[in-house]
């Protein structure tokens, strides 16, 4: 358990992390309206020093109606730029026709992630496959929509990604409905070289979502299931959803010099997944709702990796000063200068562009003292 002034600095140092008004966009979308977005992925250091980060395009597109009413999510891609503070070029990009298999079409990209190997790097990514609901619950999929699920691809660099040796790592799960779909991949790594792999997961219903763990063991190319509910759905705003997007190390300084291996997990939330309408004699506050989540924090102990508690319990912390509020898919980078995050932010346009921001270790330090 934390305690409240450790609370207190964790609280702190992600709002300076995550700095709504001074971040600038890493990479627009593809236009300036509303349902139009780029992100969902995660941030690493190459190994000769350059920041590559994925995420996905998403155009307009309602999944209430399938996603035949707009293109959804079209295109994977990958940028590179010299440095935190510099600019991203896009260096590798993935249709929906170049990530399908097994007989199986992609409908929607969705979340992705990147991990450096001891082999070179491999790319995690959720798509929507035009895959059918179990029978007994066919009546409640949607027309023109599809299950999700999360595969792999790898190489021995990122330039040399492609969907030649693409494999299916989670399945959609048909023999857990309260668990149906399965995307937005995030992972990092244990010090004695096993993999965590966390993603969200969705009833067949969409009423909710939650976040699941899996293990792959130094060694091995198989994944077991640590937990399928590693942070519950709070009481208040965090309601409707529990998703997490990053895990970030505590740096073991100040007041936790020796609290042992934490982890600061970043998750997005809302209170309902539609749109609520405030009564205009109460108190205004950020909901958040599907697509347009609210972000919070948590944090676990690494020797139990089964569960994190919230520490965002009474209110969101993460939202957008402009359009919707919407700030969500945060993901972070730990360099020897400080710590580099980006995340989706809605705009006056109510587009949701990825901005970024870096907090100097000087400043890190000072915060957790």
């Amino acid at each position: 358990m934390l305690t409240e002034d450790q609370k207190q600095k964790l609280t702190t140092l992600a709002k300076e992390l995550i700095n709504q008004e001074d971040a600038r966009i890493l990479v627009e979308p593809q236009a300036p309206e509303t349902g139009y977005w780029f992100g969902g992925g995660n941030i690493v250091q190459d190994r000769d020093g350059s920041i590559l980060i994925c995420g996905r395009y998403r155009n307009y597109g309602d999944s209430r109606t399938g996603v035949g009413a707009g293109a959804r999510g079209l295109e994977l891609a990958v940028f590179r730029a010299p440095s935190v503070d510099g600019e991203f070029e896009k260096i590798l990009s993935f249709s929906k026709a170049d990530l399908g298999h097994s007989g199986m079409n992609v409908v929607s990209i969705e979340g992705v992630a990147l991990h450096l190997t001891d082999e070179g790097i491999e790319l995690f990514i959720s798509t929507e496959k035009d895959a059918h609901y179990p029978e007994r619950i066919i009546d409640f999929q949607k027309p023109g929509a599809g299950v999700w699920s999360i595969d792999r691809i790898s190489a021995d660099s990122v330039v040399n990604l492609n969907p030649s040796n693409i494999e299916e790592i989670v399945p959609f799960g048909n023999d857990d409905v309260g668990r149906l779909h399965c995307k937005d991949p995030w992972v990092f790594d244990m010090p004695n070289g096993d993999l965590i792999l966390g993603y969200c997961t969705h009833p067949f219903t969409w009423s909710s979502s939650g976040t699941a763990m899996m293990i792959r063991k130094a060694g091995t190319n198989t994944y077991e299931e640590i937990t399928d509910d590693f942070l519950q759905r709070g009481p208040v705003w965090d309601i409707a959803a529990a998703r997490v997007t990053e895990r970030l190390a505590i740096p073991k300084v100040g007041a936790f010099a020796d609290a042992g291996d934490l982890s600061l997990y970043f998750y997005d939330s809302c209170e309902s997944l539609r749109q609520l309408d405030e009564n205009p004699t109460a108190v205004s506050r950020p909901r958040g709702w599907s697509c347009e989540e609210i972000g919070g924090i948590a944090f676990g102990d690494d020797s139990d990796l089964s569960h994190a508690e919230s520490i965002s319990v009474e209110g969101a912390l993460f939202v957008s000063p402009h359009g919707t509020g919407c700030s969500r898919y945060i993901a972070t980078l730990i360099t020897d200068e400080g710590i580099f995050a980006n995340w989706q932010q809605s705009q006056d346009n109510l587009s949701q562009p990825l901005v970024g921001h870096f907090l100097p270790m000087e400043r890190v330090n000072e915060i957790l003292s």
